[in-house]
């Protein structure tokens, strides 16, 4: 029971970040080590288990993702193809391999987050970015990089996300909300798809943290909300990095 209920937790809580900001698998992984699983199973049953929340999210903000430009939503292609292949890598990589770099990792994921209101400072906007040829390339190429370390390993997707969709000049928060709901519905699914298909994944912990995930998607964004954005920043930033040393000092 203490098992399950700490699962669905950390489900639940990485569905709400999910929705609002990004960095719930800083919440998910970690959990599902410390449970007991290997470090590349827990990474593949982490993204099976989080992916349905995305529909959750992506729900939450149907009406701004209807009003974006189609342009935008053409990131669909990258993210896929990124996915698949960082999914794909991940398979291929030696578990010792992994069990040393998932702390970096965790600790790259941590300090992105940490970074993301620098980032859209220094980003700026312009709103017409996103019609240029040259920038809309870019991005696509980007995205296909976002897509290709979400596949791999997805912590700090949500944020690279939010700050290309600044680079390219989207002013409006929620709808840059929802069409990184969409893009990481994307990556992770096409990721997910993967890890089922060749047996990578933990199912008894997919029922309880999909479960958690759907709920914190749809309604753990409003509790997230009313706790206050400071408070759900810094308490992910401690667990980040808390979660990242206690990782290192156990090689």
């Amino acid at each position: 029971m203490t098992r399950t209920l700490v699962a669905f937790a950390a489900a639940f809580a990485a569905g709400a970040i999910n929705s609002v900001a990004g960095g719930g698998t800083l919440l998910t992984f970690p959990t599902l080590v410390w449970l007991g699983l290997p470090s590349i199973v827990a990474n593949a049953t982490s993204t099976v288990s989080i992916w349905p929340g995305s529909f959750g999210a992506m729900w939450g903000f149907r009406r701004e993702l209807r009003q974006a430009d189609a342009p935008i939503l053409a990131f669909v292609i990258p993210s896929l193809a990124g996915g698949l292949l960082g999914a794909m890598l991940l398979r291929r990589t030696p578990t010792p391999v992994f069990d040393h770099l998932v702390p970096f990792l965790i600790l790259f994921a941590t300090l992105l987050f940490m970074a993301q209101d620098p980032l859209q400072r220094l980003i700026g906007h312009s709103p017409d970015r996103h019609r240029d040829t040259r920038w809309l390339i870019g991005a696509m190429v980007f995205q296909f990089a976002i897509g290709l370390y979400g596949g791999y390993f997805g912590a700090g997707i949500g944020i690279l996300m939010l700050a290309g969709l600044g680079i390219l000049g989207m002013r409006d928060i929620h709808q840059m909300n929802g069409v990184k709901n969409l893009l990481a519905l994307s990556i992770n699914g096409i990721a997910a798809c993967y890890f089922m298909s060749t047996g990578m994944v933990r199912w008894t912990e997919v029922a309880v943290m999909a479960t958690g995930a759907i709920a914190g998607g749809i309604g753990g964004a409003g509790l997230a909300r009313r706790v206050g954005r400071k408070t759900v920043r810094a308490t992910v930033i401690a667990i980040g990095l808390g979660m990242a040393l206690s990782l290192a000092l156990r090689q």
